[in-house]
């Protein structure tokens, strides 16, 4: 049974669960299948009539491209776990090899499901003028421009290849796209076999002439179909088919690389060359073809998924065009904060008059960039130190420390060689940074730097000052303008202190002993969280109010989660916003019946992570203890990263991350779903809500409270009636 609170969210009604799923493996859930689930939730929002149009069409691409690399990623580690022989099970008790029936089972399901939401979204864009057409739709007029485009803009990329004996079956690489050709020369009858592979660099949707108003389309793999004597002169087609290609992604790095930068440039190389983990065939391809692929790729059985409709859907994204702004979500602007304006735009002098939180995109990440830039030109500035772990191409952040090197000041910057997929990229940043005089230190061999830390070492009179930026998100302009993420600028003491040390520990190995108002992984940020919970048990216990709220990308840590089911049992009323895995089993008697977890998926990327003690004063509370992080709560970030724990002290920033952030998350309808006991999502009945509360459109209207503005909870109708 479900019932309807203040928040007009669906909470399940506790409910009696056997005991083994209470006290055994099975109170948590699995990682890889709860992660499945996240990805069905954004294909929901493609099926979300509420949504606009061609950001529906976006949400199949991105679910697209979430799958892929689940299965480049999760995929590939438990398969070599099963080709290795480990049977040793995860925290819900599945061997890898269960694991590997249950995902497959379900991801064929999501791929099928992403294949009808594009054919029914593909009929709705027709009745809007946007068409995505066949060969057999195409006129003269189609005709002569296609070829004029495939000659000028396609046929110079394109590489056929036969084969045969006496040329081998090519590499195809990771996420490549091929199509497979059955031919007959006309003058003797005589077979080929040929690839042609489709090049990336190359967009997949050809767009074709049309009338005002009218946007058509042709799908590349069609045009190269329709050219098919220009490759392959004097052969007629008999037979054809797509395939696609997923490898192996993970990197296997040596235990004492001498160079580390040389050893991922070496394994960066052999992870081109990873193992096929998934081959997507067209459905109907020519049997000899299939068979052929499949022997050459070497995948057999539930490694092979035939796919009846688009291969490669992530390319979908192309079809988001901006000549049609009346289906794209309405644009939006980030604010410049209007402390910032009140200095002229010197981020020094506003950080000076008290610490500001920004809460990104709503608040533009132009002022770290500003932060930094403005850093680099200032002539008291002597001092600049900086973590990088992902960043854009052409990044002005790296602009900006290079510019600071150049002008003679001392700069350090952490690159985080093992961020996965940005690794050559942050290869080509650090040697950038090192030809223009910076100091470039890539940290631990075993524990990836997660943290997001900025310092500028500044003289003021006769003492240094230092300015620190504490971030949740990655120092990445573009990335930045889509998931939501909080900005903490600083000129605290203690807070800059603890800054250096955590330089220190990474670039030197000094275990800091002592951090005034930081906690850190793997040292103690873990102990943290668990002693903060341990104290909101000891407020139950003596009948003060004792509430948590979380906001976090993912929760799956064993001993945190057994932490909040004790919490639960004691009293302790604790709401979670957790976007994507989740391993809590909530609303079970005796187990977590005061545990309530949602997850928002709606216009921007939910990637913030803060979490609020009520400190026995209940919540919202002045007196509560707030943090922001890096982390989220899953193994890998509590024990085996360099993350951070900043609890925030100043009345404004704790009163805009408690009265304004997480109150609109608890408070949002429109784009929430609530997890029940059984593991399923539910979604309110938006249709009963008048007005339904959305978050997302409430930070875009209200400035934030640090930054000079003044919306809190009492701008949320739907926290008037709050836990209090």
């Amino acid at each position: 049974m479900v019932n309807v609170d203040f928040l007009h969210n669906p909470i399940p009604e506790p409910v009696d669960l056997p005991e083994e799923q209470t006290s055994g493996p099975q109170r948590y859930f699995n990682r890889e299948l709860s992660w499945l689930a996240f990805n069905w939730r954004v294909l929901e929002e493609a099926r979300n009539p509420r949504v606009p149009l061609l950001e529906r069409v976006r949400f199949v691409s991105i679910s697209s491209a979430n799958l892929d690399e689940f299965y480049t990623v999760r995929v590939a580690g438990l398969r070599e776990l099963v080709m290795e022989g480990h049977t040793t099970p995860s925290a819900d008790g599945r061997t890898p090899a269960e694991q590997l029936r249950l995902i497959n089972a379900d991801a064929r399901k999501l791929m099928q499901a992403q294949q009808e939401t594009w054919t029914e979204l593909r009929s709705v864009l027709e009745a809007e003028r946007i068409s995505v057409v066949g060969r057999k739709e195409l006129g003269k007029a189609d005709k002569a421009a296609l070829e004029e485009a495939f000659l000028t803009q396609v046929f110079p990329v394109l590489s056929p290849l036969a084969i045969d004996p006496a040329h081998p079956f090519p590499f195809i690489p990771n996420e490549g796209v091929s199509l497979a050709l059955q031919m007959e020369r006309g003058k003797d009858g005589r077979s080929l076999q040929a690839l042609l592979p489709i090049p990336t660099q190359v967009d997949r949707f050809v767009r074709l002439p049309s009338s005002e108003g009218e946007v058509r389309f042709l799908l590349l793999e069609d045009l190269l179909l329709l050219n098919i004597g220009a490759l392959f002169p004097g052969y007629k087609l008999t037979g054809s088919c797509m395939f696609r290609v997923l490898r192996d992604s993970d990197l296997e790095l040596e235990e004492e690389a001498e160079d580390l930068v040389r050893e991922f440039e070496t394994a960066l190389k052999r992870r081109r060359r990873g193992h096929v983990v998934r081959l997507q065939v067209s459905t109907g391809a020519p049997a000899e073809l299939s068979r052929e692929i499949c022997e050459h790729l070497g995948v057999i059985g539930d490694e092979v998924i035939e796919v009846s409709g688009m291969i490669g859907l992530a390319r979908l994204k192309e079809l988001v065009i901006d000549e049609r702004p009346d289906l794209l979500w309405p644009s939006f602007s980030p604010r410049v904060p209007e402390r910032v304006q009140d200095h002229d735009g010197d981020m020094f002098s506003a950080i000076r008059q008290k610490d500001m939180l920004l809460h990104h995109p709503y608040e533009t990440f132009d002022m770290v960039i500003r932060f930094l830039a403005q850093a680099a030109r200032d002539p008291n500035v002597v001092a600049i130190k900086q973590t990088l772990y992902r960043t854009s191409h052409e990044s002005p952040i790296v602009e900006a420390l290079c510019e600071a090197a150049e002008n003679g000041k001392s700069v350090t910057a952490l690159v985080e060689l093992k961020a996965r997929f940005d690794e050559a990229a942050n290869i080509r940043q650090s040697r950038k940074l090192e030809r223009a005089g910076a100091h470039v230190i890539y940290g631990f061999i075993n524990y990836k730097t997660h943290a997001k830390i900025s310092t500028v070492v500044r003289r003021e009179g006769d003492k240094l000052v230092t300015y620190t930026h504490y971030g949740t998100g990655n120092y990445h302009p573009i990335t930045a303008r889509i998931y939501t993420d909080l900005s903490l600028f600083t000129c605290d003491d203690a807070l800059g202190r603890d800054a250096t040390k955590v330089f220190n520990y990474v670039g030197g190995y000094a275990e800091p002993e002592r951090l005034e108002n930081l906690s850190i992984s793997p040292l103690t940020l873990k102990e943290t969280l668990l002693d903060s919970l341990k104290a909101e048990i000891g407020h139950a216990e003596a009948g003060k109010p004792a509430m948590v709220w979380a906001k976090m990308n993912s929760l799956i840590e064993p001993d945190v989660i057994d932490a909040l089911y004790e919490a639960s049992a004691a009293g302790v009323r604790i709401d979670l916003v957790i976007r994507g895995i989740c391993g809590i089993r909530p609303g079970v008697k005796g187990l977590s019946e005061n545990i309530r977890v949602k997850s928002i998926v709606g216009r921007f990327l939910e990637h913030s992570r803060i979490v609020c003690f009520g400190n026995g004063h209940g919540l919202p509370s002045k007196k509560a203890r707030v943090y922001i992080s890096s982390a989220d709560w899953m193994g890998r970030n509590l024990n085996r990263r360099v993350e951070t724990l900043v609890e925030c002290t100043t009345p404004t920033v704790k009163a805009q991350i408690v009265d304004q952030i997480m109150a609109a998350n608890l408070a949002d309808v429109a784009q929430s779903w609530v997890l029940q006991a059984d593991g399923t999502f539910v979604r309110p009945d938006l249709d009963a809500v008048d007005k339904p509360f959305n978050c997302h459109r409430f930070f875009m209207q209200y400035p934030s409270l640090s930054g000079r503005g003044t919306a809190g909870a009492a701008d949320v109708p739907e926290l008037t009636h709050s836990h209090d």
